[in-house]
């Protein structure tokens, strides 16, 4: 199918006003009496995660699409992007800066532990802590108490009323916080997992429709089994009798896999199979508009990146990548060319943000700013540009450092990493010595979630180190903003400072792609890409 959907963040932000002034309610799909559940299991690719399944320590789509799917957050989002409920009964406030968070009684973790306000707030105050250097510590910081100065092992903004309600204190006011409760760094953690946090990474118990398969569910580099939750009650009850995550080496052999019928679902489509698989598979493919794009990720402690003669190649660079060119050839017209920082399904969206015409092809342009660099300080060496081998990645990359040798005379080379997770691991522990792709998913609909988690001050997705108080301070008022239009508008303004430091060089959009056998029904992928695993039914 293809559907092409827009306006996503404007439902959400929509919804989110609707949580602030009148409490949270479901309002979601429920399964019916003649729904086709089956007891069958999927089976979808996916990749090795990063790291142990902690939720506030996985920023990953490996990981990530793991976690969604075994644990349930205060509230969701549907495949247009829109917030439902989930384990949150009511979520209130009078001011967008005080929220009382109430959550239905009687839930469970699968090993019988109490779904409460203290598994919320534990795990919160665990991911917000910098002693316990989580990769999501971001995502607290605009709760009051938290602190990027000294370790803080309980906020102050946080407060356990009773068993099922808790307080929420932000150090200002922002109208758009619940929106972002479905994204995994605030799911819940029960009580078991803090006896040793390690090991429960690596065997998570959670509360959502699927849980692992018991012990050696996670065959690390090969899969990950899940089953289906039996008390799991909320809205997304699963259709199917559980999932298993075929982690592949390559998209090409995962594609191969469900040419043979041998995997169910795909959510990526190989460069290889670009031109033919919607015809291949007819009537059995999505190729929408998603909230992802795509960049390339060139960190200032590199040398030549850092300072003015930085910020002369990095322009250089952008003006000599031929986007149109890449996305039709080697995408085949999959991507859209980026214009900003975010995504066009994403409210805010412009393609008229001053200094945004660095993203413009032009070769002659680009060798100039070079030499005004050389002028600086002489070019040596080779660009290159690093990336995870088992993904659909070498064609694009191979063909930007052809048009870098060609548009700007230097040596432009791919330098391939075996995994997703060995490239993350490199880019996250600062080792890694050459750019590097680099991409963002959305983890909700909102355009500071395009910005803040990624280049804001020490965010844990701020790969490149970049700082910029003037940055932060915009980032700040747009989130502050008790008017959407108002918020945007300060979003939009430091998107200009992006264009002028470049801390990453906007590619393109991404497409969310894939396609499944004729084995399975009810196939949806939802507006960050993912399949919406719970609503799939097998044929027995």
């Amino acid at each position: 199918m293809k559907i092409k959907r827009s306006g996503v963040a404007a439902i959400a932000l929509a919804a989110a006003g609707a949580l602030v002034l009148a409490g949270c309610t479901s309002g979601s799909p429920e399964a019916t009496d003649d729904a086709a559940t089956s007891s069958a299991v999927i089976t979808v690719n996916n990749t090795e995660p990063q790291n142990p399944l902690v939720p506030t320590n996985t920023n990953e789509v490996g990981g990530g699409l793991v976690l969604q799917n075994i644990f349930a957050g205060l509230v969701y989002y549907d495949a247009e992007g829109a917030v439902h409920n989930d384990v949150a009964e009511s979520i209130e406030t009078e001011d967008a800066q005080t929220y009382t968070i109430k959550i239905r009684e009687g839930l469970t973790f699968t090993n019988g532990d109490p779904v409460d306000a203290a598994s919320f707030v534990d795990a919160w105050n665990y991911g917000a802590a910098l002693d316990n250097a989580q990769l999501s510590s971001y995502f607290f910081e605009s709760i009051e108490g938290f602190s990027y100065d000294e370790n803080v092992p309980e906020l102050s903004g946080l407060e356990v009323v009773d068993d099922t309600t808790f307080t929420v204190t932000l150090k200002q006011p922002e109208s758009d916080f619940p929106l972002r409760l479905g994204y995994t760094a605030y799911f819940p953690v029960p009580a078991s997992a803090w006896d040793d946090i390690e090991a429960f990474g690596e065997n998570p118990i959670g509360n959502g429709p699927y849980m692992l398969d018991g012990e050696g569910a996670w065959a690390h580099n090969e899969r990950i089994d899940l089953v289906t939750n039996p008390d799991y009650d909320g809205p997304r009850a699963a259709q199917n009798g559980g999932v298993d995550m075929i982690l592949y080496a390559s998209t090409d052999a995962a594609y191969a896999d469900l040419q043979g019928g041998n995997l169910d679902v795909i959510q990526e489509i190989p460069d290889s199979a670009l031109q033919t698989f919607e015809s291949e598979f007819e009537g059995r493919t999505v190729n929408q508009p998603a909230a992802a794009n795509a960049t390339i990720t060139i960190p200032e402690r590199l040398a030549h990146f850092a300072g003015e003669e930085g910020k002369l190649r990095r322009a250089a660079i952008s003006h000599a990548i031929d986007r149109d060119e890449v996305t039709e050839v080697i995408f085949n017209g999959t991507r859209t060319p980026a214009q900003d920082f975010t995504s066009p399904v994403i409210d805010g969206y412009s393609e008229d943000i001053p200094g945004s015409e660095v993203l413009d092809f032009d070769a002659d342009l680009a060798k100039d700013l070079w030499a005004q660099a050389d002028a600086i300080a002489p070019w040596s060496g080779a660009f290159e540009i690093a990336y995870n081998a088992d993904g659909p990645n070498q064609g694009w990359v191979d063909a930007i450092a052809n048009q870098l040798k060609n548009n700007l005379g230097i040596e432009a080379a791919g330098a391939p990493v075996p995994t997703f997770q060995e490239l993350r691991t490199s880019v996250t522990d600062r080792t890694i010595a050459t750019a590097f792709r680099t991409g963002w998913q959305f983890d909700y609909p909102s355009m500071f979630n395009g910005l803040g988690p990624i280049f804001g001050t020490g965010a844990g997705s701020n790969d490149g180190d970049y700082s910029n108080p003037e940055f932060d301070a915009l980032l700040d008022e747009g989130a502050s903003a008790t008017e959407v239009e108002a918020g945007i508008e300060k979003f939009q303004q430091a998107q200009e400072i992006l264009f002028e430091d470049l801390p990453a060089i906007p590619l393109w959009y991404t497409n969310g792609m894939g396609a499944w056998g004729e084995q399975v029904d009810n196939v949806q992928f939802g507006w960050d890409t993912w399949p919406i695993l719970h609503e799939i039914t097998k044929s027995e």
